[in-house]
């Protein structure tokens, strides 16, 4: 008999965005916790919401024998989990929640119709409680990393350690889902199939507007040489075109990307891919080590072109690291990618030039911006917690959507995008070799001119 059904709450084909993208990848995080569990001898199955409805898993819910329902949620995924788990408490499932949100709001995942929520990683607390309900116990004081009501009073364990050797645990068990469909999706999208792994887990760093609710501030590394026997496998079962490496910074261990690089090359195996890093923890002969792997892509993360800005984020990285680190992309054929964030506290207009004056001047490939928003748990959150207003019921919303006082509105922050974006067009159309177009030019110029006007105009304008 089964004992846990793995679930999430990313329905791609519910999500407008989702479905204009299509890059969807396999939740690594249940399949892991699958792999676990099975490797101890649960009964344990998955199903994967991505490619399917939540019609369908209600069904599932409503029909089958209940036993327990282990979902895991994300700051995006709230209001689907809620959703799912009240459907399922109404079925007679056991409900268990986990992932980087519940951590942070335990009560309130409890109180939307969990029985349970696990805190950090999920193997070891999720098989100590499977065992305690094959025994028979009520007591589940005893499992470190869970929390419940316990007589209307809510529980706390305390805190679960951390899986010191990652090597000793198995692969995901993508054989529970179908991984090919996530390939096929990408190809005939995009025209080139990917599929994701990891090779760590956990980022020491500490800019206090990220969330380490499930890793914390640790950093554990897979030896190189068995992350290369998955990556073998993958190449060898799937057969995808590109790779997406999961990691929260790819280039952290120098000695170990070195060691992954030769036992690559050893095998004869080099397959694209793209990665995450910071500027910090990149140099010339790691740019030559990514570029020898095959890597098409590196996003870094520059946040803000303002060094005071960054200083107050405990970013940890400069501007001029930054610029290093495009042009050193750009020099070896890697295209580079930077993720940017509007609306931090503190910033001000010059901030704002500051930030379109480097990316002007760093040109990378893409860009993306946000205006940044405070998950709880982190110390942005605490920092700004009494100018929080919340828009709209708990279950049905996000930390996205949390409205900051005194803030600027979203108005003037779309016209800062508007700014940015027509100033790194500039900055490239002047860089061509025939970058003499002066009907393209004079163009974005006014563009220009009146985009910095209607930000200038709406800077006063703040959100109430």
């Amino acid at each position: 008999m089964r004992e846990l059904l793995l679930a999430h709450g990313y329905f791609l084909f519910e999500d407008p965005k989702e479905r204009q993208i299509m890059k969807p990848y396999a939740p690594l995080g249940i399949l892991y916790l699958c792999s676990h569990l099975r490797s101890k001898g649960f009964d344990v199955d998955v199903f994967d919401t991505t490619f399917s409805s939540r019609e369908e898993l209600f069904r599932v819910l409503r029909s089958e024998p209940p036993s327990v329902l282990g979902i895991y949620a994300n700051l995006m995924t709230r209001g689907n989990v809620i959703e799912v788990l009240q459907v399922a408490r109404e079925a007679g499932w056991t409900t268990v929640v986990g992932g980087p949100e519940p951590g942070a709001y335990t009560l309130e995942y409890l109180q939307a119709g969990a029985d349970f929520v696990v805190a950090g990683e999920g193997e070891m607390t999720m098989e100590e409680l499977l065992l305690a309900r094959r025994s028979g116990t009520r007591d589940f004081t005893k499992i470190a990393g869970l929390s419940f009501l316990q007589d209307g009073h809510l529980y706390q364990g305390a805190p679960r350690e951390q899986i010191a050797n990652l090597d000793l645990q198995p692969w995901p068990a993508r054989e529970a889902i179908d991984i090919q469909r996530y390939v096929d999706t990408w190809r005939t999208h995009h025209g080139t199939g990917s599929v994701n792994f990891i090779t760590a887990r956990g980022c020491p760093y500490r800019c206090n507007w990220c969330s380490h609710q499930v890793y914390g501030q640790s950093h554990r590394r897979r030896d190189p040489v068995l992350v290369v026997d998955e990556v073998e496998w993958l190449l060898g079962k799937y057969s995808p075109d590109i790779i997406w490496v999961s990691d929260d910074v790819f280039t952290i261990n120098h000695a170990w990307l070195r060691t992954y690089a030769a036992e690559m090359k050893r095998r004869g195996l080099r397959v694209p891919f793209e990665c995450i890093s910071r500027a910090d923890r990149l140099n010339g002969e790691m740019f030559d080590l990514l570029a020898e792997l095959g890597c098409f892509r590196i996003w870094i993360g520059s946040e803000s072109g303002s060094q005071r800005i960054l200083d107050s984020m405990d970013r940890g990285v400069k501007i001029d690291q930054v610029q290093s680190a495009v042009h050193m992309c750009r020099e070896r054929g890697i295209q580079s990618g930077m993720f940017l964030m509007w609306g931090y506290e503190g910033e001000e207009l010059e901030d704002i030039e500051a930030t379109i004056q480097h990316v002007s001047h760093s040109r990378p490939d893409i860009f993306f911006t946000t205006v940044s928003y405070p998950i709880k748990g982190t110390p942005y959150y605490k920092k700004i917690s009494d100018k929080l207003v919340q828009l709209g019921p708990w279950s049905t919303t996000s930390d996205r959507e949390l409205r900051i006082k005194g803030r600027h509105t979203r108005q003037f922050y779309a016209h800062a995008d508007k700014l940015l974006r027509d100033e790194v067009a500039r900055a490239r159309l002047l860089n061509e070799a025939d970058a003499r177009d002066a009907s393209s030019l004079g163009v974005l110029e006014q563009s220009i001119r009146e985009a910095r006007a209607s930000m200038q105009a709406t800077y006063a304008e703040v959100e109430q």
